[in-house]
């Protein structure tokens, strides 16, 4: 039986990335993970900024006009992907 590739990923439930996303993105780097999924990121359009991670691809959803919730998944940009969007805000 060949090896089977397998993706290191990481999830977490941010509640709010303000503070969080110098030391989220020291153990990215130092894990090396291939898929990254944050949760309640609160962000909005004063984040785009600070949003971007090296070497990922980032697809995230805000909610505009609401306080709360947001998520963010970065892959690493060695991966074709491609975002599929319903045009539909929960």
């Amino acid at each position: 039986m060949g090896s089977i590739a397998q993706l290191k990923c990481i999830y977490t439930n941010a509640c709010s990335m303000g503070n969080k996303q110098e030391e989220l993105e020291a153990v990215v780097q130092q894990e090396n993970y291939d898929i990254v999924t944050i949760t309640e990121t609160w962000w909005d359009d004063t984040h785009n900024w600070s949003a971007a991670l090296d070497g990922y691809k980032l697809f995230r959803r805000d909610r505009p006009g609401r306080r709360g919730g947001g998520v963010a998944l970065y892959v690493r940009e060695c991966f074709d992907c491609l975002e599929l969007n319903d045009g539909v805000y929960g």
